[in-house]
C-alpha cells in the first residue's frame, strides 16, 4: 500500500495501516531517554505545500554562498574545484555505482579507486593506502583502534592541538572499545611538548597542520618513540610543499581529503584518507583494491584486502565501516589528475604565500599578534586583546566569515582570546585586505 501524506487525515490512514493509533505509538519501542533528546522541528502539521512554503522561508535566511567571503579553516576549506571534477563524478556510471563486488562489471569504478590509492600513497609517504573512508574524523578514529590491535595493552597518546570535532568522534570509538587517550600538552610554540612524552603507549597521535595551523616537526619525533606506533592526522595539499610523513618515521597516515575537489557544502561529505606500511596490511580498515591479471593474461582490477564484517571475516574483522566514500574519492582522483605533481605544488604555494602575506598584514597593520612561533601552511591563529564575540560579528556585517574561538586548551594561563584565519587560492589581494582593514577598525 502507498500513501502521498498530504495532510493529518492521510497520516492518520497510513498509521491505521500499520497498526499505530498515533505518531507515539509508533515511536513507543524507542527509550524515553533517546526520544528525549529531540525536539519538534516546529514546521506545520497540515499540508505538503505548507511545509515546503516553511522550508523555502527557513532557506532563505541563509546568507548566499558567493555573497561571504570565507576565511574559515579547521578541516574544512573553501578551495576551487575545477568544472572538470564535477563533470566526471555527475556521470551515472559512478554516481550510481555501489561497493564493486563483481569486477568483471565494474572495472572503471575499480581503477579510479587504484589510481586513488596509488595518489595517496605517493602523497603520504607510504606504501598501502585503503580505498578511501567516510572523513577525516573516523579515519583517525580507525587509525587509533588499528595501533590498539598491533600494539595491545597501552594508551592512546593525543595532542592537544588536535581539531576538537575530531577529538569528540575519537573519545566515542574509544570509549566503546575501552581504549585510553591521555593528552599531551603542546609547547609555548603551538607544538607538541615532546617533553610529556612519558610511559608506554600503543600509539602517538600528532596533527600537522594541528588545530592552530602549527606544522609540526616530525624529524626524530618517530625514531624516538620506540615501539609506539606514529599516527599523523595531516592536510593533503600541505604534502606538495613539506616532507611527507612517512618519510619522517610515521606508521600510519590519515587525513581530510575535503581540499582535493570537494566543495565545502554544509560540512560534508567528506573524504576520509587512511596510509600505513605493507607490514600492516591485515590491520587496515575498509578494502584495497589490486592489479591483477586475468585467466588470459590481461591486467585488470579487483577487490584484495576486504577485512570488513560484510565478508568472511564477519566478527573478526577489523572494521565496522561497511561502505566507503568513492564517489568523493573519485572526485579527489579527478582532482590529483588535473593538476599533477607540478600543479599540485603551485597550487600549495599559493595557499602558503596567500596565508602568510594575511598574516603579515594583520601584524604590521592591524596590531594583531601571531599566536605561535612555529612555522604555519595555509592557516594560523592570531591573538586580539578583547573578547572575540563583537569581532565576528562586525566581520560577518562586512561579509568575512570566520572560525568561532579556538575550545583547545593553550599554554598561555592568562591568555587573550585566539582566532583562526584559514586562507586559500580562492581569496584575492582584494579580499584579505579587507579583512585587515575591518580587523583593524573593530579592534
Amino acid at each position: 500500500m502507498r500513501f502521498v501524506v498530504n495532510t493529518q487525515a492521510d497520516q492518520r490512514r497510513m498509521l491505521e495501516a500499520i497498526g499505530c493509533s498515533s505518531i507515539d505509538d509508533l515511536f513507543a519501542d524507542i527509550p524515553e531517554e533517546i526520544l528525549g533528546r529531540f525536539r519538534p522541528l516546529g514546521l506545520p502539521g497540515a499540508s505538503e505545500l505548507e511545509v515546503q512554503r516553511a522550508i523555502r522561508a527557513l532557506a532563505a535566511r541563509n546568507a548566499e554562498p558567493e555573497s561571504i567571503v570565507s576565511f574559515q579553516g579547521g578541516g574544512v576549506y573553501d578551495h576551487h574545484v575545477p568544472s572538470v571534477v564535477r563533470s566526471v563524478t555527475s556521470r551515472s556510471e559512478f554516481a550510481t555505482a555501489y561497493t564493486p563486488y563483481q569486477p568483471e562489471i565494474s572495472q572503471g569504478t575499480l581503477t579510479a579507486m587504484f589510481e586513488f590509492q596509488s595518489m595517496i600513497c605517493e602523497l603520504a609517504g607510504m606504501e598501502i593506502a585503503n580505498a578511501s573512508m567516510y572523513d577525516g574524523a573516523t579515519s583517525l578514529a580507525e587509525a587509533a583502534l588499528m595501533a590498539a590491535r598491533v600494539r595491545p595493552g597501552g594508551r592512546i597518546l593525543v595532542s592537544e592541538a588536535l581539531f576538537p570535532h575530531w577529538r569528540r568522534v575519537l573519545e566515542t570509538y574509544c570509549w566503546a572499545a575501552d581504549i585510553d587517550i591521555v593528552d599531551v600538552p603542546i609547547s609555548t610554540d603551538g607544538g607538541l611538548d615532546r617533553s610529556a612524552l612519558d610511559g608506554e603507549a600503543s600509539a602517538l597521535i600528532v596533527q600537522t597542520p594541528n588545530a592552530f595551523g602549527v606544522l609540526e616537526s616530525l624529524a626524530e619525533l618517530g625514531s624516538s618513540l620506540g615501539d609506539t606506533l606514529l599516527i599523523v592526522a595531516c592536510n593533503p595539499l600541505a604534502l606538495a610543499l613539506v616532507e611527507p610523513p612517512g618519510a619522517l618515521g610515521a606508521d600510519i597516515v590519515v587525513g581530510e581529503g575535503q581540499p582535493l575537489g570537494l566543495p565545502m557544502s554544509f560540512g560534508g561529505p567528506l573524504l576520509g584518507l587512511f596510509a600505513t606500511r605493507r607490514e600492516l596490511l591485515r590491520q587496515i580498515p575498509g578494502r584495497i583494491v589490486s592489479r591483477t591479471l586475468d585467466t588470459a593474461g590481461n591486467a585488470g582490477f579487483t577487490l584484495a584486502a576486504q577485512t570488513r564484517e560484510q565478508h568472511i571475516r564477519r566478527e573478526r574483522a577489523t572494521s565496522n565501516i561497511c561502505t566507503n566514500a568513492a564517489l568523493c574519492a573519485l572526485a579527489a582522483t579527478v582532482f590529483l589528475a588535473l593538476h599533477g605533481a607540478r600543479g599540485l605544488k603551485e597550487l600549495s604555494e599559493l595557499n602558503f604565500r596567500k596565508a602568510h602575506y594575511a598574516a603579515r598584514r594583520l601584524v604590521e597593520d592591524a596590531d594583531v599578534e601571531l599566536a605561535f612561533s612555529r612555522p604555519f601552511f595555509n592557516e594560523f591563529t592570531i591573538r586580539i586583546p578583547e573578547a572575540p564575540e563583537r569581532l565576528l560579528e562586525g566581520l560577518r556585517a562586512r561579509g568575512l566569515a570566520l572560525d568561532p574561538p579556538l575550545a583547545i586548551p593553550h599554554p598561555q594561563a592568562n591568555a587573550d582570546p585566539l582566532l583562526r584565519i584559514a586562507v586559500t587560492e580562492r581569496r584575492t589581494k582584494a579580499e584579505i585586505d579587507h579583512l585587515v582593514d575591518s580587523v583593524k577598525e573593530l579592534l
